[in-house]
């Protein structure tokens, strides 16, 4: 970035191309705070695609916090399949449970909601600003997209310290008109953002924080998430769980379909105990169960 750039003619440029390109969003008919955790959460390195119809059927599932607080966890990971990154559903379990020992509201916070579990600033940020309409500093990809095209576009290796004063200049300060307010102008944000990432060489590659998602099939992540899934399965079938044998032959037949070399013994025990350490499963006797 050259000199001090022009951010009135910044934020009239992104108003309109987001009025162009304004998404029409299920997530965006609703100012409800627990509606707006459950899709920023949703959103975290998820397409936009695959979390239409997955928002919806949470809420009819879980449909308040007190809902999801009280809900088992293994009902919570069943619904969450699918979305990837299963430490956010039992994140968002103990977050609710939180919540509603702190009296069942949402708070506006931004202080706070990252003492919620799984809260970071982005998503609290998210929360503030199309929940309750407040200024915060919310930067996520698409929005990181935008500045970085916009305000740095021949810099490389730029840095989130250079662009949250800019964010944050940026924003509306808490809601006074419906022209000019924290959402819109974050949804302004994320519509421009997006089409720049269909139209052009993502910009967010230029920014220091820029690191490429790894490969999932084969990844540890995957043998994780296909553990997870032989465990659910047998909840619904069978109440006692699956016994260690068992786990081993369906985990082996898995990689096999997928031209992988089966797991050995050692390895999964490995990943039954990490799962374990981390609150996805338990052993009860000789069985492994969610």
């Amino acid at each position: 970035m050259t000199g001090e750039p022009n951010l009135s003619a910044f934020r009239e440029l992104v108003l309109e191309r987001g009025r162009e390109l304004y998404r029409d969003l299920p997530w965006r008919r609703t100012t409800d705070p627990y509606e707006i955790w459950i899709s920023e959460v949703m959103l975290q390195q998820t397409q936009t695609t695959r979390v239409d119809g997955r928002w919806q059927r949470w809420l009819e599932r879980f449909p308040t916090v007190a809902a999801l607080a009280a809900a088992e966890p293994a009902d919570v990971l069943d619904e969450w399949q699918g979305l990837g990154y299963n430490r956010r559903a039992l994140a968002l379990l103990r977050a609710a449970r939180a919540v509603v020992e702190g009296g069942g509201s949402v708070p506006s916070d931004a202080a706070a909601l990252q003492a919620l579990p799984g809260v970071g600033p982005a998503t609290a940020a998210g929360i503030r600003a199309f929940a309750f309409d407040l200024h915060a500093v919310y930067l996520e990809t698409n929005v990181r997209t935008v500045f970085l095209h916009e305000l740095f576009p021949h810099e490389d290796s730029v840095p989130d310290r250079a662009l949250v004063p800019l964010v944050s200049a940026t924003c509306p300060e808490d809601a006074h008109n419906s022209a000019d307010d924290p959402r819109t102008w974050y949804y302004a944000l994320l519509d421009y953002g997006a089409y720049l990432k269909r139209t052009i060489p993502n910009p967010s590659r230029r920014s220091s924080s820029h690191v490429r998602q790894s490969r999932f099939e084969g990844s540890h992540r995957q043998k994780r998430a296909e553990l997870l899934r032989v465990l659910l399965a047998h909840r619904d079938n069978d109440a006692a769980g699956a016994s260690f044998e068992t786990i081993c032959e369906e985990l082996a037949s898995e990689e096999a379909k997928a031209g992988r070399r089966p797991l050995s013994a050692p390895e999964v025990r490995a990943l039954l105990d990490e799962l374990s350490s981390e609150g996805f499963c338990r052993q009860e006797g000789g069985a492994w169960r969610v």
